[in-house]
């Protein structure tokens, strides 16, 4: 299994988190399609010191089978979901590709 993690660096600019969890998020998966397995949103509260900011505003996962799986179903929507983008944030997002292990 891989995991597409979409980042959003913490560099102060707004974030519509509300809008990523209702429309843009449900958005993907209704494109993506059963090719992705699960879906998590996290925002980031704090990073490993004590009043230290997070690093990210906020990431979104999705899983899939393979990588494969993950281009062919993400390909054909990817204009699509991109211009979605700066309905709730003008960060340029940055995205890894993982083997999940566990």
């Amino acid at each position: 299994m891989i995991k597409v993690s979409v980042m959003y660096p913490n560099d102060g600019s707004d974030f519509d988190m509300d809008y990523y969890l209702d429309t843009h998020m449900p958005m993907v998966k209704s494109k993506v399609g059963d090719a992705c397995k699960q879906m998590a949103v996290e925002g980031g509260i704090g990073g490993g010191s004590p009043g230290e900011a997070a690093a990210f505003t906020a990431m979104g996962h999705l899983y899939f089978d393979s990588v494969e799986a993950f281009q062919q179903a993400f390909g054909p929507h990817a204009d699509a979901i991109m211009a979605d983008i700066p309905n709730y944030t003008s960060i340029q997002p940055q995205i890894l590709i993982s083997e999940v292990k566990l």
